[in-house]
Protein backbone atom coordinates (compact mmCIF):
# COMPACT_ATOMS: atom_id res chain seq x y z
CA UNK A 1 0.00 0.00 0.00
CA UNK A 2 1.55 3.29 -0.87
CA UNK A 3 0.47 6.75 -0.33
CA UNK A 4 0.89 9.61 -1.72
CA UNK A 5 3.08 12.56 0.79
CA UNK A 6 0.28 14.99 0.05
CA UNK A 7 -2.56 13.62 0.95
CA UNK A 8 -0.45 12.50 4.08
CA UNK A 9 0.79 15.75 5.14
CA UNK A 10 -2.97 16.80 4.60
CA UNK A 11 -4.62 14.26 7.17
CA UNK A 12 -2.08 15.05 9.47
CA UNK A 13 -2.29 18.79 9.26
CA UNK A 14 -6.14 18.64 9.01
CA UNK A 15 -5.91 15.94 12.48
CA UNK A 16 -3.50 18.46 14.44
CA UNK A 17 -6.04 21.78 13.08
CA UNK A 18 -9.31 19.99 14.36
CA UNK A 19 -7.26 19.05 17.51
CA UNK A 20 -5.86 22.12 18.44
CA UNK A 21 -8.90 24.32 19.08
CA UNK A 22 -9.12 21.89 22.11
CA UNK A 23 -6.12 22.06 24.07
CA UNK A 24 -5.91 23.66 27.33
CA UNK A 25 -2.17 25.73 28.04
CA UNK A 26 -2.93 23.51 31.48
CA UNK A 27 -3.09 20.33 29.47
CA UNK A 28 -0.02 20.92 27.00
CA UNK A 29 2.48 21.92 30.07
CA UNK A 30 0.90 18.88 32.28
CA UNK A 31 2.01 16.80 28.60
CA UNK A 32 5.52 18.15 28.33
CA UNK A 33 6.08 17.74 32.16
CA UNK A 34 5.09 13.91 32.79
CA UNK A 35 6.80 13.38 29.17
CA UNK A 36 10.08 14.88 30.65
CA UNK A 37 10.05 12.96 33.76
CA UNK A 38 8.99 9.78 31.99
CA UNK A 39 12.32 10.21 29.78
CA UNK A 40 14.52 10.58 32.84
CA UNK A 41 13.00 8.05 34.72
CA UNK A 42 13.61 5.74 31.38
CA UNK A 43 17.17 6.98 30.77
CA UNK A 44 18.36 6.53 34.63
CA UNK A 45 16.62 2.48 34.84
CA UNK A 46 18.58 1.83 31.39
CA UNK A 47 21.63 3.05 32.80
CA UNK A 48 21.53 1.11 36.16
CA UNK A 49 20.53 -1.70 33.96
CA UNK A 50 23.56 -1.26 31.98
CA UNK A 51 25.80 -1.17 35.05
CA UNK A 52 24.18 -4.09 36.80
CA UNK A 53 24.67 -6.16 33.62
CA UNK A 54 28.48 -5.14 33.66
CA UNK A 55 28.97 -5.90 37.07
CA UNK A 56 27.61 -9.57 37.10
CA UNK A 57 28.85 -10.77 33.86
CA UNK A 58 32.82 -10.26 34.78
Amino acid sequence: MTTSNPILMGTAGGTFLSIAPNLQSEDVMKTVLLATIGAIVSFMISMLLKFFIKKYRK
